[in-house]
């Protein structure tokens, strides 16, 4: 079997897992609104529900203010067009269907309904989506086939007054337009003497092709091919769409069309494009081959045939990506904001340029870190932004936003646009962004992290992402056969990583070199050479002693022994920093609002007040170390002295020192959780604390019991994701995780244990 077809078959196992795994499907359903109580129910349902309804007959507008209806869009389609996987029918379609869904809540925060229709009757469609239609605040057509796409998409714009595209069509002009708009900034020559040849005549050549002439091209200079050859007079039997771009020009081969052409758009099949044919082209030619997964013509023999071709593709390995994500969350996000009647050209074409110009301004490091670029800029291989810069919803969706206002097609025009920037730059999951933070920081200089246990399932697929994402160079220690054959047997990508086995013959005289010194370090308590050397034998005492050495920069342990077994060996080996005086331990909960930090969970029991302030100030170290500012809430069962107690008096003292020694800290209590997340009973009740104004996002507990019970509660009823715990205060970078950790989790913790050799 090659090693292509071993990729396949891997692809296909991982992708049925990760569909199958947990909760089948990739989206679910949850309330947004209390719901604990009879009396929350009596407002949710019968009879509280009620009033709203009645509001909504006398005005229909306030179904937006009242339901979800404006950042609701169904994802439709009757599986007649999928993913070049062709007619696969509505139940097929529906992994995809879900999985637009999933790119439509990350990138856009708009909520979605897939919906799978088994009718291929253009008809019967059409009807069936007009009598849905007022569920929705925006209707996405998705993979379904041409002809009927076009009478379906028309039909609903017609009767419709909610904003409707059909993403295979019109996602991928504005893209491509985007990308020409840039090709034209660079190479100098105007839209309208451009001779442009389009390869493939489906629903997505043709709305391409109407874009680009809106943008200013000319019709009769675009030469059109299907299967058949080129869109000419004498053709019959095209249908209305296809006959918009009949030819006057004599011209019958690929070949001929494209001698002395400006521009080649494919979307047909792969390899269509020959080195023969792109000579001919005109100088300093655009090649757009989006055929997927292979391009009309591969990029590295474009651009080798001719070096000054402006190339892009459908791939994400090669410049130049165009990717329907770029386009259609952002578009909807804007249109939805205004509650737009309808996607208009004016609509397009300014997603277009919010594109295009986006790519000639400079690069957050984010995105460089995010591609392993050491910098993107505008030119050739950079004419089209990437899909994980951040910008791009502030960018897209207010530029949509306001063609709509200036179209007349918006029925809730924006008024303040600072405002509406800064309320989309707060939608996208900052938790998420937290995490895809970190890891960048990771791949900028990848450490080496040593798993002490390796001989795991969960350990080792953990190792196969690190090594994909860059996120670490892994060392992995135990049994050389058994790791082997976890590897082999569960078909996990892992070549070239170092395994040490301490039973190997090379390892024994390093096993008493490290008994040795160990011994030296603890032979006034209690430590013999004997025991020492026999703890060389335990891989909780074998990999410290590895990172103490120098062979490794980090270490990731506990998935398979208790926390405390796997954290003593690491106190005793390495030892805490000269200048710490406790060691920490810190938990992020991953929520929809951000992170949250909880310390301390693990270490000090019952800390002083002392204690407190040196938890305090290591925390908000930590967390600054993350580019996330803190704000500190010391929690108590009081609220500034409103009940007496030995808690109360030590969080007192805990922040007059705080506030004394560090008073750049944004930190206050005593506190009851309740009240540090409230704003509201902050600002009236305590308006001089330093809380009011700031959202809190760290928690340091008065006992590590407290802490340790609330992160789990939350972890189990909540379900947040958990990070931790981060472990602040050893002499060499140690993580420790819990038992029945994730292979996500195990990611995370590497990426920070990397991010923190990174700082040793």
């Amino acid at each position: 079997m090659s090693s292509n077809e071993k990729k396949n078959n891997k692809l296909k196992a991982d992708a049925l897992k990760y569909h199958e795994t947990g909760r089948p499907g990739k989206l679910e359903v949850i309330p947004t609104k209390p719901y604990l109580t009879q009396y929350d129910l009596s407002l949710a349902y019968s009879p509280g529900v009620a009033e709203p309804c009645l509001r909504i007959a006398e005005n229909p507008s306030d179904v937006n203010k009242y339901t979800m209806k404006k950042n609701l869009v169904a994802v439709i389609s009757n599986g007649t067009a999928v993913l070049g996987l062709g007619d696969i029918g509505p139940e097929a379609s529906k992994p995809v269907m879900e999985g637009k869904g999933l790119l439509f809540k990350i990138f856009a925060d708009i909520d979605v309904f897939d919906i799978e229709l088994d009718t291929k009757d253009p008809k019967k469609f059409i009807e069936t989506v007009k009598i849905m239609a007022p569920t929705f605040g925006g209707i996405n057509l998705e993979d379904i086939a041409a002809p009927e796409c076009f009478e379906i998409e028309e039909a609903l714009k017609e009767t419709l007054d909610i904003p409707i595209m059909h993403d295979d069509q019109h996602g991928t002009a504005i893209i491509s337009s985007a990308g020409l708009i840039n090709a034209l900034r660079i190479n100098g020559k105007k839209i309208e003497d451009l001779i442009i040849v389009v390869n493939g005549a489906g629903s997505a050549a043709i709305a391409c092709s109407n874009l680009y002439i809106s943008l200013g091209v000319k019709r009769e200079n675009i030469i059109m091919f299907d299967s058949k050859g080129p869109l000419r007079s004498d053709r019959k039997n095209l249908n209305p769409q296809k006959q918009q771009f009949v030819t006057k020009r004599d011209i019958h081969t690929l070949n001929e069309a494209l001698d002395g052409a400006d521009m080649f758009l494919g979307l047909s099949v792969a390899g269509v494009l020959k080195k023969e044919a792109l000579i001919k082209m005109a100088p300093n030619p655009i090649v757009f081959a989006l055929a997927n997964p292979v391009p009309e013509i591969d990029y590295d023999i474009a651009v080798a045939t001719r070096p000054d071709v402006i190339m892009g593709t459908g791939r994400s390995d090669f410049p130049n990506q165009i990717n329907n994500v770029l386009g259609f969350p952002y578009i909807f996000r804007g249109a939805l904001d205004v509650c737009a009647t309808g996607i208009n050209e004016e609509m397009k074409i300014a997603a277009a340029y919010a594109l295009a110009d986006l790519a000639q301004k400079p690069v957050p490091d984010v995105v460089n870190l995010a591609y392993h670029s050491i910098n993107f800029s505008f030119g050739k291989e950079y004419i089209i932004p990437k899909p994980f810069d951040p910008r791009l919803l502030a960018s897209v969706s207010v530029a949509v936003a306001k063609a709509a206002i200036e179209s007349g097609i918006a029925k809730e025009p924006i008024t303040d646009w600072n405002a509406y920037e800064e309320e989309l730059n707060t939608r996208i999951e900052v938790e998420v962004q937290l995490i895809r933070e970190l890891k960048n920081r990771a791949r900028k200089n990848p450490k080496r992290v040593v798993f002490s246990d390796a001989e795991n399932y969960k350990m080792l697929k953990a190792v196969e992402i690190v090594l994909q994402e860059k996120l670490a160079v892994p060392i992995l220690l135990g049994n050389t056969a058994k790791i082997e054959a976890i590897i082999k047997n569960d078909h996990l990508e892992i070549n070239d990583v170092e395994i040490i086995d301490p039973e190997a013959p090379k390892w024994q005289a390093k096993k008493e070199e490290f008994a040795t010194s160990l011994w030296k370090k603890r032979q006034r308590n209690g430590t013999t050479y004997k025991s020492a050397l026999s703890r060389t034998y335990d891989y909780n005492y074998f990999a410290p002693m590895l990172l103490e050495a120098g062979y490794a920069d980090a270490m990731i342990s506990g998935v398979t022994r208790n926390y405390i077994d796997s954290l003593k060996p690491a106190q005793l080996i390495v030892g805490k920093k000269a200048d710490t005086k406790l060691i920490t331990g810190i938990y992020i909960l991953k929520t929809d609002q951000g992170p949250l930090f909880f310390a301390d969970t693990t270490f000090t029991k019952a800390p002083t007040a002392e204690q407190l302030v040196e938890i305090t100030r290591q925390t908000e170290k930590v967390i600054r170390g993350f580019g996330v500012e803190p704000c500190i809430a010391l929690l108590s069962y009081s609220n500034f002295g409103s009940y007496p107690g030995e808690v109360p008096m030590k969080i007192k003292k805990a922040v007059e020192i705080l506030h004394k020694e560090n008073p750049e800290i944004i930190v206050d209590g005593d506190v009851q959780a309740n009240v540090a997340l409230n704003q509201e009973i902050l600002k009236e009740n305590f308006p001089f604390s330093k809380l009011v104004g700031h959202n809190v996002n760290t928690f340091v507990f008065p006992f590590i019991s407290a802490g340790n019970i609330s992160y789990k509660l939350l972890q189990e009823i909540g379900k947040f994701k958990v990070i931790g715990p981060i472990i602040y205060g050893l002499n060499k970078p140690i993580h420790i995780l819990q038992v029945g950790a994730t292979v996500d989790d195990i990611v995370n913790m590497v990426t920070i244990a990397s991010i923190d050799a990174q700082s040793h």
